[in-house]
């Protein structure tokens, strides 16, 4: 058996020439080579295939019964080849058939993958897409290993060894109920840490988080009295009772029946970041993918523009 990681596959490019041809300097005419590299290219496969393969005839050469062979399942073979190393073609989102699957926190999807949903079913109809469930440590394998095309994350947590892209700043305000007796203007700062307040634990559980470590630097703390783990529990937490929360402000906006006011502590705000893998970074499908993505948050920004906030 041959071995073909010792093998130089040009030979097999000089075999087909040749048995297409059956004529040396033709061959060498059809690879754009000379006629003696061409003879040199033909011993070598004489000796790493043991057989003459072309004989001299009366019209030229005459295959060997192992040349016969080899005829059309090389050719097959090399186009092949030639197909799987051709550049990629552009990708048409109107015919394309294709799944995508995307790593995103409530929060991600709603602000994120929510606004380009609408587009993607218009602009690549026969496509599917599978929002899974993000776990921090988990994106960059994931994405790594194909588990996933694109992930939404904070930008400083997000994993150094995947490409990103900044898609936008993000603030918290503070929201309640459209009726809350203690929203009515912008609360003091003490006003602010008597309210009941209801907190977005990811991990599970928590009952402490960026508001309280920005508090804590001037000494105060405020009453957080129910911990939840995912952000599209809040509005209606805090829309039935005297709950209050502190939520970024574009999920805010997206429920225009809450009350929306500046809180009296700065929070800091944070950074969402696309993610993806180097692997896929040239891919046409998955750059029409993230273009159209960064493009339907444009359009959003610039159309919309945001919700007053009451101070």
């Amino acid at each position: 058996m041959v071995d073909l990681r010792r093998m130089d596959l040009n030979l097999l490019v000089t075999l087909d020439a040749l048995l297409v041809e059956r004529n040396v300097t033709r061959a060498a005419e059809r690879l754009h080579l000379s006629q003696p590299a061409v003879s040199v290219q033909l011993s070598k496969l004489r000796a790493a295939l043991d057989d003459p393969l072309l004989l001299p005839g009366p019209r030229g050469m005459r295959p060997t019964a192992r040349a016969e062979a080899l005829h059309v399942p090389l050719r097959e073979a090399l186009e092949a080849l030639q197909q799987a190393v051709a550049p990629t073609g552009p990708f048409d989102p109107a015919t394309a058939e294709r799944d995508w699957r995307v790593a995103a926190s409530d929060y991600a999807a709603s602000t994120v993958v929510h606004p380009a949903l609408a587009g993607l079913r218009v602009a690549a109809p026969d496509t599917r897409l599978a929002i899974v469930r993000m776990v921090p440590a988990q994106i960059a394998r994931q994405a790594e290993q194909g588990g996933i095309d694109l992930a939404f994350h904070t930008l400083d947590d997000a994993p150094p060894e995947l490409r990103q892209r900044r898609l936008f700043a993000e603030r918290y305000v503070l929201v309640g109920r459209a009726d809350h007796p203690r929203l009515r203007r912008r609360p003091t700062l003490a006003q602010f840490c008597r309210l009941e307040h209801v907190i977005v634990s990811p991990d599970g559980g928590g009952f402490r988080g960026a508001t309280d470590e920005a508090l804590a630097l001037r000494g105060l703390s405020r009453r957080v009295v129910l911990s939840v783990p995912h952000f599209l529990f809040v509005p209606s937490a805090v829309a039935d009772t005297d709950l209050v929360a502190m939520l970024p402000e574009r999920l805010a906006a997206r429920y225009p029946t809450l009350r929306v006011v500046e809180p009296p502590v700065e929070v800091p705000a944070f950074e969402l970041v696309m993610l993806w893998h180097e692997r896929v970074h040239r891919d046409p499908a998955h750059q029409w993918l993230r273009g159209h993505i960064a493009a339907s948050l444009a359009e959003r920004t610039t159309g919309a523009g945001r919700r007053q906030v009451r101070r």
